[in-house]
């Protein structure tokens, strides 16, 4: 067998070292009682992992294993071998050990001439520890011994074929494999034997070999040693691979100078050493075809001259190389000649965007004025809105209707001067910044260029602020003339069409914005959403899940189910992500083969989004006394918000709670303050105040708020709180208040009452100085609320609180 040779060649190769038997040295006997039958002289070994039938040397190195082996020899009994759990324990105790190991026979033991000891060990069975027997100089241990059984069935057989299989392809792909082994795994038969041989020779990780020493079970144990042999081949495959990888990339990189060299020889022979003559000759070209100006070209020639002068393989070479490229490559002279029809512009605003009527009036004006003035300056826009509501997609509407190229550039989290003023030429890498980039890109001087995210622009550090870098390009008057810092030569930006984004503008400087005409954007109403999920999201969900309108389609209610019940937002991603989820789930059900087409319905919408996410507890929330429901102005669209005040014995202290801002604790001190100037008037005991504390709290306490519109709310919310009468539960209300009992103009009108509607109010209140914004609230939100105008608090009592006294 071959196991006999893997044995003859390790005894062979222990003999040859010269070891003759007077060499073979043992220390006096130490004095201890016989080893029971049942039991074993433990040797501690470090990361070594003896099996069965296998042939291993070991070193023997402490004076308590040399006792152990020595007893042994003498004895003429087996050995038990035991891993350490810790290779750094040089005295290891019973605990310190595995607990399963290896009977070994010791075959032959040698002390070297420089002292060392040297053991041949044959495994014959695993065993497991029991316990461990005292008044020994060594470790003995009582053990059970576990003898392999005779199994044989198919699918044992199917894991020997596959385990062989898979140690030949390792041992295949290792390139480095004795043939001896080879053979001896080709020929066994025994499946213990043979996962046992395979685990000594091709488990590197000695916890791995404890493992598979562990399991008794030879199933298990093939399993087990399958897993750890399909892990290596796939490592060896790779690493082979990239050596080959390696390999190739140096033999192509020599070849390549190789070849290099030859032909400059073969130049050089030919009388072609000016080899760049005709690279100069075409750069040269290219400089007169741009048509640059006057500044532009002399800089160009100047550093053609240079590169002419230069060898290739300077590192300056590449830097004026690129330069020149970029300087030719810009569009200096070329335009978008599209021809303006007006009717046409206004037919593809309204092709791609429902509603926005001034947005689009105003667009309009801009290419009438345009149409008559061709070399006027172009203004620059800024639309101002909350997410999703159709800011970048109009700026792509204005190019396809104005006939230009369109480019963007995000600005969100800019925090570097020169990404838009670019780098300067004193080192390899250096750009010209976003601006520039963008031009180019375009390919004409008259883009339509949206600059995303502008109230998000990082600020300014000791790399620069990019917010002043954008004042040059902005201004009307001084961008014919802007600078890249990159090619140190004027660029005319005046005919491009700059649109900026931005979702609020208090966050960008007031220089910037005072170069900008601000157009405002707001929510969308509920009937909005439902023609814009109509005519643009239903269609383009449809194509993104590979559905057509007779595979699936969708009713008007059930659109109006999601609108109102699974988002609460200003714009309509969300509104068309959910409208995704379910086309997707539609789309599932068609690649099944369940359904060959499908109408979704407003009852089939709680089955696919699940429950709802948002509803109108406007009248829950509201029906105890001390509560009012406020309207409140986000970044992201208006919302409704609800004022707690609740009255507890104390002596007239004022706590406020919901993360309130300065100017928001002012109103409330305002409000009590009016509250219990007016007493009387409200009947209401003066006492009541030195004997209570009152505790205004706002929700979502998570969530900072300030500003002086919540007054009236406040006021009421008060008033409701000492007189516990209740706030009506339809009923929202903003306004800022004075001492004097007046209700003051606030900001966001028209988003605020969009928040109402969404929600279920039934019943606005406004303050009557806010009456010029009526006209801006859209028209099916108007007939869908009750307006009330406020000049005092007193008619917002009147209005709001149930069984009022004056009403």
């Amino acid at each position: 067998m071959q196991i006999k040779d893997l044995k003859n060649i390790l005894l062979g190769s222990t003999a040859d070292t010269g070891a003759s038997s007077s060499e073979i040295k043992q220390d006096a006997p130490l004095l201890c009682p016989p080893v029971p039958h049942d039991a074993l002289i433990i040797v501690p070994m470090r990361g070594t992992v003896l099996f069965p039938q296998n042939v291993s040397p070991l070193v023997i190195g402490r004076k308590l294993s040399i006792a152990a082996v020595q007893e042994a020899v003498r004895s003429e009994k087996p050995i038990g071998l035991l891993m350490q759990l810790r290779d750094k324990d040089e005295e290891p105790n019973p605990d310190d050990l595995y607990t399963v190991g290896t009977v070994a026979e010791i075959l032959r033991y040698i002390t070297a001439p420089d002292g060392t000891h040297h053991v041949v060990c044959q495994g014959m069975q695993r065993f497991r520890v029991q316990a461990f027997l005292p008044d020994y100089p060594f470790l003995v241990a009582r053990i059970e011994r576990y003898d392999e059984p005779d199994v044989s069935s198919k699918e044992l057989e199917a894991r020997v074929i596959t385990l062989k299989q898979k140690a030949l392809d390792l041992l295949a792909q290792s390139k480095q494999a004795p043939d001896e082994l080879v053979n001896a795994i080709r020929s066994i038969n025994s499946p213990p034997m043979l996962a046992d041989l395979i685990a000594s020779y091709l488990v590197s990780k000695p916890e791995d070999k404890q493992e598979l020493l562990a399991l008794f079970d030879i199933r298990e144990r093939i399993d087990k040693l399958l897993e750890l042999l399909n892990y290596q081949v796939e490592v060896l495959k790779l690493s082979n691979k990239i050596n080959e990888q390696t390999q190739e990339t140096m033999g192509q990189r020599q070849r390549e100078f190789v070849l290099r060299e030859q032909m400059k020889a073969i130049q050089k022979e030919l009388g072609e050493e000016e080899g760049g003559a005709a690279e100069i000759e075409e750069i040269g070209n290219a400089i007169t075809a741009s048509k640059m100006p006057e500044e532009a070209e002399k800089q160009a020639r100047k550093e053609l001259g240079r590169l002419q002068h230069m060898p290739d393989a300077s590192g300056e070479y590449s830097m004026i190389r690129t330069y020149l490229d970029w300087l030719t490559e810009l569009p200096w002279s070329v335009s978008s000649s599209g021809v303006i029809d007006i009717a046409k512009a206004r037919e593809i605003l309204n092709q791609d965007h429902y509603g926005l009527d001034k947005i689009k009036q105003r667009i309009l004006e801009f290419l009438a004025v345009r149409k008559l003035n061709p070399n006027g300056k172009s203004p620059i826009l800024c639309f101002v809105g909350p997410p999703g509501v159709g800011k970048t997609s109009l700026g792509r509407s204005i190019a396809r209707a104005t006939g230009r190229e369109f480019v963007r550039a995000s600005l969100g989290g800019l925090h570097d001067e020169a990404e838009i003023r670019g780098h300067r030429r004193t080192y390899i890498g250096a750009l010209p910044g976003n601006i520039i980039q963008s031009i180019r890109k375009a390919g004409t001087n008259n883009p339509v260029f949206m600059l995303d995210e502008m109230d998000k622009i990082g600020s300014g550090g000791f790399h620069g602020d990019p917010s002043s870098a954008l004042l040059e390009v902005l201004d009307p008057e001084q961008n014919s003339t802007f600078r890249d810092n990159y090619l140190a030569v004027a660029f005319d930006l005046s005919h491009v069409m700059f649109i900026g984004t931005a979702n609020v503008l208090d966050s960008i400087p007031g220089p910037l914005r005072d170069r900008m005409e601000v157009i405002e954007l707001t929510g969308y109403t509920s009937d909005e959403k439902l023609q814009i999920a109509k005519r643009y999201l239903v269609q383009r969900q449809l194509e993104s899940n590979g559905l057509t309108p007779e595979q699936c389609a969708i009713s008007e209610n059930a659109i109006l189910t999601i609108i109102q019940d699974y988002t609460r937002e200003a714009g309509c991603r969300n509104l068309e992500r959910e409208i995704g989820s379910v086309f997707r789930h539609v789309a599932m059900r068609i690649a099944e083969g369940l359904v060959v087409t499908e109408q979704i319905d407003s009852e089939h919408i709680p089955g696919i989004l699940g429950p709802k996410k948002f509803e109108s507890d406007v009248a829950m929330r509201t029906r105890v006394p001390g509560v009012a429901t406020g309207l409140a102005w986000t970044p992201v669209g208006g919302d409704i918000l609800f004022i707690e005040a609740t009255r507890l014995p104390g002596n007239g202290k004022l706590i406020l709670t919901g993360q309130l801002g300065e100017v928001m604790k002012e109103s409330a001190q305002a409000a009590l303050s009016l509250v219990k100037s007016r007493a009387h008037e409200l009947g209401l005991q003066p006492e009541i105040f030195e004997k209570s504390d009152i505790h205004v709290h706002v929700p979502a306490g998570a969530i900072p708020k300030d500003g002086p519109s919540a007054g009236v709310a406040m006021f009421t919310a008060l008033y409701s709180a000492f007189s516990e009468k209740i706030v009506k539960n339809d009923v929202a209300m903003t306004g800022e208040i004075s001492l004097r009992g007046l209700v003051l103009p606030v900001g966001g009108i028209k988003e605020k009452v969009i928040a109402a509607a969404r929600a279920g109010i039934t019943t606005v209140m406004l303050p009557a100085r806010n009456r010029r914004d009526f006209e801006e609230i859209p028209e099916a939100v108007r007939n869908q609320l009750q307006f009330v105008w406020l000049e005092k608090v007193d008619d917002a009592l009147k209005a709001a609180v149930e069984n009022n006294p004056e009403s």
